[in-house]
């Protein structure tokens, strides 16, 4: 068990890869799975949040600056970057819209696993992520009226109730079980890396699969909307590292470079939907999605291989 679940781990970019693949190629795989993306997204959060205890976010909560520093970057450069890119690529109409909403989204869900497989601060990137997504259905609305003049109309107690489900509940219940049963939990630290890993590729097939008919239905032009999202997400990784400016840990920057460049993506369809928009809105997002899930692995291989020259040079 232990070679299949180490398998998974060292292997999730081309297993993400292979999903991705099978996800255009036999769509039907996705849509059947589409109806529990917030389920698994739920149960992902409990998973990583098994890794770390009470403490560890404690030591987090006293450094507030730290998150001010992520809410500024989140919806602050990482919304111009949208904006700048929507207009780079598409000039205007709801492809530009949708990349200016990409921009502003907040951290995906899945961004502490990846700070994990890349060893980074995991309590500081769960802690990030839920607060920025907390802080989404308050202010997005507002970015979007004025970089772009279009209103959305959010349910904000759908949302809220709906995030609070997805981020805030498993995140408690995993830290509380970690804290209060140590010695049970930590025993299988070995597996909550793989096991999140599982729950990426199956997301990654939720999101893909439903997504395949609108992405493969642009042709040739996918591949410009393609660019456009690695292109953002990209940037998203540039702007992380303001964070050297108040810290060198390399935990700390991990952090931040997941929390800067991952979107979560599914908020953007609610949010047109709910909003009566055109659904081509949504688009850039379904690709970004897509992007992200194939990037984030390939950065965060890398730092776990960085990680293991320091220390073995230590």
């Amino acid at each position: 068990m232990r070679k299949i679940l180490g398998f998974i781990e060292n292997n999730l970019l081309l297993l993400a890869v292979l999903a991705a693949a099978l996800g255009l190629l036999v769509p039907s795989v996705g849509i059947a799975l589409e109806t529990g993306i917030s389920p698994l997204l739920a149960l992902l959060m409990l998973v990583i949040s098994l890794i770390f205890d009470a403490k560890a976010v404690q030591i987090v909560f006293r450094k507030p600056g730290r998150q001010l520093w992520a809410i500024g970057l989140v919806y602050g450069p990482m919304s111009l970057a949208g904006w700048l890119t929507g207009r780079a690529f598409f000039g205007s109409g709801p492809l530009a819209a949708g990349q200016t909403l990409v921009g502003m989204l907040p951290t995906d869900v899945s961004a502490p696993l990846l700070v994990l497989l890349a060893r980074g601060n995991v309590a500081l990137a769960a802690v990030l992520n839920a607060v920025n997504t907390a802080l989404s259905p308050f202010i997005i609305p507002f970015l979007f009226l004025w970089m772009t003049g279009i209103e959305l109309n959010v349910p904000v107690l759908t949302v809220v109730t709906e995030l609070v489900l997805i981020v805030v509940v498993p995140t408690v219940i995993g830290v509380w079980l970690r804290t209060r049963f140590l010695s049970s939990v930590s025993q299988f630290d070995f597996a909550w890396p793989a096991l999140g890993s599982v729950l990426y590729l199956v997301l990654l097939l939720a999101v893909v699969g439903p997504n395949a008919e609108t992405i493969l239905g642009y042709g040739w032009y996918a591949l410009v909307i393609a660019l456009a999202a690695l292109a953002l997400n990209l940037i998203g990784y540039g702007v992380s590292m303001t964070a050297r400016i108040f810290t060198q840990d390399r935990g700390e920057l991990i952090a931040y470079l997941f929390t800067c460049s991952k979107k979560e993506f599914s908020i953007a369809a609610a949010f047109v939907a709910a909003s009566g928009l055109p659904s081509e809105i949504a688009v850039p997002a379904a690709f970004f999605a897509v992007i992200q899930m194939i990037t984030s692995p390939i950065a965060a291989k890398i730092l776990a291989a960085k990680e293991q020259v320091l220390a073995a040079s230590a």
